[in-house]
């Protein structure tokens, strides 16, 4: 990736990205149109548990179909449709059918239950629902039932929810008849050729600059905030993140990563979309054998996932049975990426040329991303240099650039950053500040050359007796131990020192292991106050459905374990 480290002085920790190629300036339903008439017998998306296989040109004559039946439903561009459901094709074919028509997507997080549903149908004001009937546990039909019963006694189109007041139409997945709901496959059927016209016609119309996406941000505190991102956001941010891994044309993406999220939808779908590859959906929830018998099956060349995804697959029994030769690339990202993980995953998955991408769903996402042709040891242990067009700085508690090599907040301008908060100017002027900046809350360094390395969240950081500890730095340490699987460091309360690191420990399958063992291991290799004085072994760590780790339930459930409830409310 080239880079253009312009900087007011070299010794501040500014970059900016290179400005070619330059940026696409065109719609994700016009760059769906150019896919398919560039690359029409190519294989567009593969889900091999659905028995789908679609080509380009029939991915495009699907969406524009289903587009049509939407449209048929009196859904305008500007409107917003939620989607509620994991990852198959149907997935797919509205992200692509909204684009075409200018609604709004809205993404819903599979792990949603009845309070969180309610409160992101009413905050972006849903006036549709595209769901999935269940998934595992989740039955989304009942949830959807039990805030609006309503839908039982209803004609589909004409839903008056008390709680939902929005909300008109209900569509679900599958062959079975709800009441109150339409039928997915129903919807295509719906145009006499009149909507389709009426599509092409909007088509036309519509913006680069336009919102077309609404995500909703997994913050640790308060409501969820929809992050709103426009088709310049997103389609450019997938257009550069496939060519950092140098994708091809005849390349096949495994994508087991959540399509909810932007991992899944722009870094895996658009990035596609912009190269001509295709998109294969090996599972509807990550599971890991599904993972690898998928990759060798279909002879993909890239893979997606998350450091504990990658975990469960290099760990799998079935691991060194499974033919992955034909891995070359792919990237790791959505929490920080362990060094040793990712040396692994080099080593024995043949891929090589993988990278690891930083950012943030407020921005589109990627703000950094490591090049296929870095030195191993920059791809491993850094988040990578800046992304073309767009610009990164870290700044201190003052907002100015401190020097290179000083932790500090990373900051990011550019056509990525969202176009703001639904209908909540007051938390964009929060997040996004009056010379465009937005301040991601993320502690990071960068090196003389502009390589990034994320030292961990501002809220993150612990202040043992006035020594500030990155618990990343700590963690990093203890892949190295031969018994440890996987750790989280957590700072807890302590009446002498204010803080002080407790470590979590998932030990590998078959081994024991003791606190003093673990803390003798770290003396004399890391300074004293960065050894952890507690040390819990645990079997797994609370996460979201994307595999970030929720350290405020860890550092909770360790205060409420260790019994420091009274020290934490002194």
């Amino acid at each position: 990736m080239p880079q253009d480290q312009t900087s007011p002085s070299t010794a501040l920790s500014y970059a900016r990205g290179a400005v070619s190629p330059p940026l696409m300036d065109c719609t994700i339903g016009a760059a769906l149109a150019q896919a398919a008439r560039l690359h029409a017998q190519r294989e567009a998306l593969v889900v091999p548990f659905q028995n789908v296989r679609w080509n380009w040109a029939e991915l495009l004559e699907r969406a524009d179909a289903l587009a049509a039946g939407l449209l048929s439903l009196g859904l305008q561009p500007g409107d917003r449709l939620g989607i509620w459901a994991p990852n198959c094709s149907e997935w797919a074919l509205v992200q692509f059918a909204t684009a075409r028509m200018g609604v709004i997507l809205v993404n819903i997080n599979p792990a949603y239950r009845s309070s969180e549903l309610l409160y992101a149908l009413n905050k972006v004001g849903c006036k549709a629902l595209v769901l999935a009937p269940a998934l595992k546990t989740s039955n989304y039909i009942e949830i959807l039932r039990s805030v609006a019963p309503e839908l039982d006694h209803s004609t589909p189109g004409k839903l008056q929810a008390a709680q939902l007041p929005e909300l008109k139409w209900v569509i679900r997945l599958g062959s079975e008849k709800t009441p109150g709901m339409l039928n997915f496959d129903d919807i295509s059927t719906r145009d006499d050729g009149t909507y389709r016209s009426q599509m092409e016609s909007i088509g036309a119309t519509l913006l680069p600059t336009d919102a077309i996406n609404i995500q909703f941000t997994s913050g640790t505190t308060g409501f969820p905030k929809g992050a709103t991102l426009t088709h310049r956001n997103i389609l450019n941010n997938g257009f550069f993140v496939g060519e950092a891994i140098r994708l091809q044309a005849d390349d096949r993406l495994c994508i087991p990563v959540p399509l909810y999220h932007c991992f899944g939808m722009v870094m895996g779908n658009l990035a596609c979309l912009t190269h001509g590859a295709t998109m294969v959906y090996p599972c509807d929830a990550f599971d890991p054998l599904a993972v690898l018998r998928t990759v060798a099956a279909e002879r993909c060349n890239a893979l997606y996932g998350v450091p504990t995804m990658f975990m469960a697959m290099l760990d799998h029994p079935e691991f060194a049975q499974t033919d992955l030769s034909s891995l070359r690339t792919g990237i790791m990202a959505g929490s920080p990426c362990p060094i040793e993980i990712m040396k692994r995953v080099v080593a024995q998955m043949h891929m090589e040329q993988v990278t690891i991408a930083y950012g943030m769903t407020e921005t589109a996402p990627v703000s950094t991303q490591s090049a296929v042709d870095d030195p191993l040891d920059r791809r491993v242990s850094t988040v990578g240099r800046v992304q073309p067009h767009i610009e990164i700085q870290i700044i201190d508690a003052n907002g100015q650039p401190v020097p290179r090599g000083t932790v500090g907040e990373l900051c990011t301008r550019g056509y990525s950053v969202m176009k703001g908060y639904w209908e909540d100017p007051a938390k964009t002027r929060e997040a996004i500040d009056e010379q465009g900046w937005m301040h991601t809350g993320d502690l990071a360094t960068m090196d003389a050359d502009g390589y990034v390395n994320i030292a961990g969240r501002l809220k993150d950081l612990v202040i043992r007796g006035g020594e500030n500890i990155y618990p990343r730095e700590v963690e990093e340490f203890y892949y190295r131990h031969p018994k440890v699987q996987d750790v989280q460091v957590v700072g807890v309360p302590d009446a002498r020192y204010t803080e002080v690191l407790c470590a979590c420990v998932v030990l590998r399958p078959g081994e024991t292991a003791t606190t003093a063992e673990l803390q003798d291991f770290a003396r004399g290799q890391i300074a004293h106050y960065k050894i952890p004085q507690y040390i819990e072994f645990v079997d797994a760590f609370p996460m979201t459905i994307t595999g970030k780790i929720q350290k405020y339930l860890l550092r909770k459930a360790m205060v409420e374990k260790l019994g420091l409830q009274e020290i934490a409310t002194a």
